[in-house]
């Protein structure tokens, strides 16, 4: 590793800085785009399993950008990939400006995909490269502070998308939507101006890496990721439309009221994820956690949408069993979201960080790829409830997984 070894301390940290500075830059504009667009085209019109499809192809490219990107970042630094996919977003908001009512669904519909598919490719250069530059900058003999670091950057990333939900609906309704196009992308040049600080060489490696590297994963990241794709396609298969689509359409919530709640939703689901580490040592962990920590979480989820479910069968009254359960849920989901994050940073060495973590978040974004989908058809057919019977099945597969991981700390000892 050539410039950004750990031992150059403040260096290091300034350059860390500079990432996750621009990477909170980014998440705003990212969950407030993803609001605005759910938001605006399902009021001219659109289906629930139509408003999916305007996201399916922010998945899509979100795996192949996972999948390649941690071998760009290798080869030619972390710099190129933060601010390529800075850029790639501004380019995003500017195409989506022309379209309005006038445009036919048949002719809105690809259109709007494919400037999404932009935003998914910047989604995750963005997030490839803040992530891996945390494992640079943390040796790994310091397994706790890694953890911690990790919860930090992750929840508060989750918290400014949960502002940038509501940034969207106040944006949609104060500004209308071209307005909140430009102000987004107004917002996202002046990030890019960070960029000036960072070094180029940030993130190389000195052995350039193959591209058949991609796939050759250990055992330990394949079963990660495998788990990691099913859980956040647990969340996102009633989070993405589904939940949003039923506050707006059965409970009558206004642009705002949806976008609020979603953001403070997400916002106290950040908090939690950023305070994992002390919340874990308070309940008993005495160290960073390993493959029972994660079994753990994931198993007390599974039971959670299977609740929610339940209740609104019932007939009991949809706002409040809403309310608790996704209390329930968002604190349970923070708690698997951080140690997962963790968890493939201990499993990876210096020399790996990027490519193991595009491979990850390739994983990361099939989940939500299918999530997204599964979405808007489980809800077209079967409403929410439908929606949350799928999840349960999903998170109760990522359980399964996880019954597989060995511990962090037993690898590390094989390599020594």
């Amino acid at each position: 590793m050539d410039s950004t070894s750990p031992s150059q301390g403040s260096a290091s940290l300034r350059n860390y800085a500079l990432v996750t500075a621009a990477y909170w830059g980014f998440t705003l504009t990212d969950g407030a785009l993803r609001m605005l667009v759910l938001l605006h085209f399902y009021t001219l019109g659109y289906s629930p399993l139509e408003v999916a499809m305007l996201f399916l192809f922010y998945e899509v490219f979100g795996i192949l950008t996972n999948f390649g990107g941690g071998w760009i970042s290798a080869r030619f630094g972390i710099k190129l990939t933060l601010y390529g996919g800075i850029s790639l977003q501004v380019l995003a908001l500017l195409l989506l400006i022309p379209v309005d009512r006038s445009w036919a669904i048949s002719l809105a519909v690809p259109y709007i995909m494919a400037a999404q598919a932009l935003s998914g490719i910047a989604k995750d250069l963005t997030k490839l490269s803040s992530k891996s530059a945390i494992r640079l900058v943390i040796p790994q003999n310091a397994p706790s502070t890694l953890f911690k670091w990790v919860a930090l950057l992750t929840g508060s990333k989750n918290a400014l998308k949960g502002i940038g939900f509501f940034l969207g609906g106040l944006l949609l309704g104060t500004l209308g939507y071209v307005n909140a196009l430009l102000a987004m992308a107004a917002g996202l040049c002046l990030v890019l101006l960070s960029g000036v600080g960072l070094p180029s060489g940030l993130g190389k490696i000195k052995a350039k890496p193959s591209f058949s590297q991609l796939l050759a994963k250990s055992r330990e990241i394949n079963l990660l990721s495998a788990a990691r794709f099913f859980l956040f396609g647990a969340r996102d298969v009633w989070f993405v439309v589904g939940l949003p689509v039923f506050l707006a359409d059965t409970l009558q919530w206004s642009f705002g009221q949806v976008g609020g709640f979603l953001a403070a939703w997400v916002i106290g689901y950040g908090a939690v994820q950023s305070l994992a580490p002390t919340l874990l040592r308070r309940f008993g962990a005495g160290g960073p956690p390993q493959a029972s920590t994660i079994r753990f979480w994931t198993g007390l989820l599974v039971a959670i949408p299977a609740a929610i479910a339940l209740a609104l069968q019932s007939d009991r009254p949809a706002a409040p069993t809403l309310m608790m359960g996704l209390l329930a849920f968002g604190i349970v989901f923070a708690f698997n979201s951080a140690v997962h994050s963790y968890l493939v940073l201990a499993f990876t060495p210096d020399d790996e960080v990027a490519l193991n973590v595009g491979f990850y978040y390739m994983a990361n974004s099939g989940g939500r790829l299918i999530g997204t989908v599964l979405s808007g058809l489980m809800f077209q057919a079967f409403g929410l409830v439908g929606c949350l019977w799928t999840s349960a099945a999903f998170v109760l597969i990522a359980e399964l997984i996880t019954l597989k991981l060995p511990n962090p700390r037993s690898r590390q000892a094989v390599a020594r």
